[in-house]
């Protein structure tokens, strides 16, 4: 047995809570006959790192089925032809499936728009996250392990897991309130990403550290015998402030070092609330307190769960601290989180009061779901996850948060969508304010609501914070106000095509939105033009659609060649050719000639090939057997076009990458994908798109796009395609 397996054991032995230590060992005796064989880049057994995974699980006090899974949570996706979510389900039950599905899905596939693969991973995050938040816990502990070994990684994949790592995991453990992991992560993103600012800033610290090393342990003497006069029980800690948390003041907010005034804490761990507050008292009493750093985060819970007193105070030395106070169970949730409560649940799916503090991330799908846009998508996403908070209060007293920023809009629409709808006007604090105005910590704000409001105004859309309420505003307008919408969308439709194409007709702006709706899977025109006007999708994801069907609409309109005069018109200049790209093509026995190559046959060096002159587009180069080509060939004005096109045979060691096209037919199943990605990815092939149709009689179709040299360097990639498990066939075609 791996010795870390082995540290597991004895620690969950230890642990006060009850583990099936026998289905915990079946589970790692399992996965590492799995990875037999197989290596991390660092050159241990790749085993090391589920079983370091699960011990951090097992920190972070969650269950057994949680740390089975991080046991086998790299199995389905490496080991697919050893094992599935069926033979795991069998095996060790229903919900350690469900937690290795919920992570396996979460993987990177390199797509064409790697923006667009980006967002879908973080979808597919939160998915998995509301459907069983344990998910998310597992995620964490797996991402802290690949940072804690991230130095075995070539240098550019260091900074991209550690920019990732930055701007995704940690927020989410933040947002989670899982500190001891967020802290870490945070630190280590850092090292890799500005390593020079994260030795400054380490220098400072022990430098400042070693001037009063000891002004800690005299703070933590002088509280501790103050309370013990007064007959608290109590556990005293003291801490140095984070490499990151410095950095981020020192260089986002432009101080320097000495202005830091929580640089050193002391943490009260006391039994009661009562007691927080009576430890308080002492405090002040004890130092003096530096005015307008009091923070009452009992009272007011931040969104994650947090809880406790903070008050900055100056110690005899003249040194400013920061001075915590909380319970146990509140010191409990603010390093774990909501994972503290996993303990209060007795079931994935219940536990309300944990499923209360997630209900964020349902609110986030269920806005994305009415949109389907990735740019709003992802604002939302990064206001619910990156935001600092605006504590306000209803008129009843009820404490609402809301990201810094967000407008008496937001806060009526956060009461409920009935309310932001019917509003039309403000109070802040008894006062009448703007609608736009933003509200700061402790405002108690009143909705002015109306029964004969006209509902809210498109220009809310502009000023509104939160995607709560840009998808509420949006939800009322595709619902209330369709013919406006029609007339809205189709006035921006239009202006945009015009804008690229001033001679279109009327007539062909209808084709074309037409043949773009049905792009979209949308019904009708009409459809699409409520869509765009009401805001559910974003007429800038249309544009390259829109240019393509009117370069189209171009070519159709260009009369038959009449003279040899318009070939010369596609030949390039001295000038034009370092502009322009000549593919490495010979037309009719002369190069220098403007090229594109044709996406519907894609044709590759070793294809015969034929070329195609446009007007203002340059030579359009097929393969000679492209169906286009046989069917334009039969229609006597194109005859004249059709030129005689071969590939130019160059010296050049490194030779020029073209686009092909694979169409893959294989099992349906879990791992499939993941399995031709890393062939491509070791046969060093560039994938540029990648997209998959709906599986028909337990088969799936994978459409690729790769970069090519030539017909044998396909050949051989189809080559390596077939041999892999579950794959049907593979053919060079078309992107169905």
């Amino acid at each position: 047995m791996y010795e870390g397996m082995q540290s597991l054991l004895e620690y969950l032995g230890k642990n006060e809570k009850y583990y099936d230590l026998a289905k915990i060992t079946e589970a790692y005796y399992y996965a590492d006959k799995l990875h037999e064989g197989q290596m991390r880049q660092s050159g241990e057994p790749y085993i090391s790192h589920p079983v370091a995974v699960a011990r951090i699980v097992a920190e972070l006090g969650l269950d057994t089925d949680s740390i089975c899974a991080a046991l086998l949570h790299d199995t389905v996706e490496d080991c697919s032809d050893k094992t599935n979510l069926e033979t795991i389900a069998k095996m060790f039950g229903k919900d350690v499936s469900m937690l290795v599905d919920g992570l396996t899905k979460i993987i990177q596939v390199q797509v064409a728009d790697k923006e667009e693969a980006h967002i879908e991973n973080i979808r597919k995050m939160l998915l998995a996250m509301n459907k069983d938040i344990r998910v998310i816990f597992i995620k964490l502990c797996d991402r802290l392990h690949n940072m804690r070994t991230l130095s075995a990684k070539k240098e550019d994949r260091q900074r991209a897991i550690a920019l990732e790592t930055m701007y995704i995991y940690a927020p989410l453990a933040h947002r989670l309130g899982i500190q001891r992991i967020k802290q870490e992560l945070e630190n280590i993103s850092l090292y890799y990403l500005d390593t020079v600012g994260y030795q400054e800033v380490q220098a400072e610290i022990e430098k400042k550290f070693g001037r009063s090393g000891d002004f800690i342990d005299v703070a933590k003497a002088i509280i501790a015998e103050k309370l013990t006069e007064n007959n608290i029980s109590f556990v005293l800690e003291g801490r140095v402030k984070s490499v990151y948390s410095l950095y981020r003041k020192m260089y986002s907010q432009n101080k320097a070092f000495d202005e830091i005034y929580d640089f050193y804490a002391v943490r009260v761990i006391v039994d009661t609330e009562l007691e927080c507050y009576t430890a308080l008292g002492l405090v002040h009493e004890l130092f003096k307190s530096i005015p307008g750093r009091f923070k009452d985060y009992i009272s007011t819970p931040k969104p994650n769960l947090y809880r406790s007193l903070h008050t900055t105070v100056i110690g005899h030395s003249g040194i400013p601290f920061e001075v915590q106070i909380r319970t146990k169970q509140m010191h409990e949730e603010a390093q774990y989180g909501i994972a503290a409560h996993w303990k209060y649940k007795s079931g994935a799916g219940s536990g309300s009061n944990i499923d209360e503090k997630l209900r964020w991330i349902a609110q986030l799908l269920e806005s994305d779901e009415s949109t389907r846009d990735p740019d709003e998508f992802i604002h939302s996403f990064k206001t619910d996850i990156f935001h600092d908070e605006t504590f306000v209060f209803t008129p009843k007293g009820d404490v609402i948060s809301l990201p810094l920023g967000s407008t008496v809009i937001d806060f009526a629409y956060a009461i409920h969508s009935a309310v932001g709808n019917k509003m039309t006007g403000a109070k802040i604090n008894g006062v009448i304010v703007p609608i736009d105005k933003v509200p700061a910590n402790g405002d108690i704000i009143e909705i002015v609501t109306s029964g004969s409001s006209k509902g809210p105004s498109r220009d809310w859309l502009k000023i509104v914070k939160t995607g709560q309420a840009r998808s509420k505003i949006r939800q009322w307008f595709k619902k209330e106000k369709r013919a406006e919408n029609i007339i809205v969308g189709k006035t921006e439709v239009e202006r945009e095509i015009k804008r690229i194409y001033k001679q279109i007709t009327d007539s062909q702006i209808n084709d074309i939105v037409s043949v773009i709706a049905a792009r979209a899977s949308i019904i009708s025109a009409d459809d699409f033009y409520n869509t765009i006007g009401f805001g559910g999708l974003s007429l800038s994801r249309f544009i390259p659609k829109i240019k393509d069907e009117i370069e189209k609409l171009r070519a159709e309109e260009e009369g038959p060649l009449t003279t040899e005069d318009e070939l010369a018109k596609v030949k390039l200049t001295e000038v034009n050719k370092r502009k322009h790209k000549t593919g490495g093509i010979i037309i009719d026995g002369e190069s220098g000639y403007a090229v594109k190559f044709a996406k519907c046959c894609n044709p590759l060096p070793g294809d015969r090939i034929v070329g195609f002159v446009t007007r203002g587009f340059g030579v359009s180069v097929h393969k000679a057997d492209c169906p286009n080509v046989i069917a334009s060939r039969g229609n006597e004005d194109n005859l004249a076009r059709w030129v005689r096109a071969e590939w130019e045979q160059t010296e050049s060691a490194q030779s020029p990458l073209y686009e092909a096209m694979i169409q893959i037919g294989a099992e349906d199943g879990i791992g499939v994908l993941a399995g031709i990605s890393m062939a491509l990815a070791d046969m060093k092939v560039s994938i540029s798109q990648i997209n998959t149709q709906p599986s028909k009689d337990g088969e799936m179709t994978i459409n690729i796009v790769v970069g090519c040299r030539n017909v044998s360097h396909y050949d051989s990639i189809v080559s390596r395609l077939r041999s892999l498990p579950k794959i049907i066939s593979v053919k060079r075609g078309f992107m169905n």
